[in-house]
């Protein structure tokens, strides 16, 4: 089982399940970079500033919101730190719904919900009253820094926590040009429909997911390896220099990881629990330290040079 990326509980009535949250998804995507063909060279994507072809250095960085054509709101970090929901670890089940009565395309994204050892019971409890009823306990949940609305329910031993689209988020299929199903020009003859229902029943099947791959994938790293094994790999690909890599989508993601772990503790605390303010003696000790490192390495270089 993976690492649990939240740990919390749900409060089903009085009752309180601490639980683990873990990821039911897992995408192994190809990762392909961008690479100049004439060079080799990888194709770097910078941040430029449209009026003077400028790049633009990370702290002057903000986001705009345009509300009418070419008119922005600007909003900085602590504008959205401002609206953000308020960081709780409880799952509340806030009803109970039929499961069958939830549209399919509300649907977004699945998780486990892993039961702590002190709670195991409790967890029991709700996870056979939900398959008995058939039901689903609907709730909001704040991931990181944003609050979903999601629905609990069952499947085999596992409650399932399934973040639920809003309902504003799925565009409505009025507007589509779709044959009425009371236009009688469209309405079906009945041998037309014996014949599809016929058909229909003949390529009946069990549902076997297990059976279904991404062909595209499996496709693609069959090509990549014969290349492999055909000795067409490069291995003169330049990185180029290792200037403000923070520029890159990876370092930016743990930079925003980081905040979000940061924001999740007591104020004054750290990451490990531990007081966060040392005392100004401490830092200078430490700081000597650092600097005797520095210059020792640094007289052990020169050494090896002038050798």
């Amino acid at each position: 089982m993976a690492r649990s990326i939240w740990k919390g509980a749900i409060a089903f009535g009085l009752v309180n399940i601490p639980v683990g949250l873990t990821s039911a998804e897992s995408r192994p995507d190809i990762q392909l970079h961008m690479v100049d063909s004439k060079n080799h060279a990888r194709i770097r994507y910078e941040r430029v500033n449209a009026d003077t072809g400028e790049e633009v250095p990370w702290d002057r960085m903000v986001k705009g919101y345009e509300h009418e054509d070419g008119k922005f709101i600007l909003l900085t970090e602590e504008d959205l730190e401002a609206v953000q929901p308020k960081l709780t670890k409880t799952i509340e089940i806030e009803s109970f719904v039929s499961l069958d009565d939830i549209d399919p395309l509300l649907f977004d994204k699945p998780y486990y919900l892993e039961p702590e050892k002190r709670g195991q019971k409790a967890y029991a409890l709700l996870r056979e009253a939900l398959r008995q009823t058939g039901k689903a306990g609907i709730s909001k949940v704040v991931i990181r820094t944003r609050e979903y609305l999601s629905a609990m329910f069952v499947r085999d031993d596992v409650m399932i926590l399934m973040l639920l689209r809003f309902p504003q988020e799925i565009r409505a299929s009025s507007k589509l040009e779709l044959p009425a199903s009371a236009d009688v020009a469209f309405q079906p003859k009945k041998h037309e429909m014996d014949l599809a229902m016929r058909l229909i029943d003949e390529m009946a099947g069990k549902w076997k997911p297990d059976e279904y791959h991404d062909e595209y994938r499996e496709a693609l790293m069959d090509f990549i390896e014969k290349k492999v094994s055909g000795g067409e790999a490069v291995d003169d690909v330049k990185q180029g220099e290792d200037r403000e890599e923070a520029g890159g989508s990876n370092v930016l993601d743990l930079a925003e990881y980081l905040k979000r772990s940061i924001k999740g503790e007591s104020p004054g605390k750290s990451l490990t629990g531990a007081s966060s303010k040392t005392k100004p003696s401490a830092k200078k000790a430490v700081a000597k330290k650092v600097a005797k490192k520095v210059a020792k390495k640094a007289a052990s270089k020169s050494g090896r040079q002038s050798a």
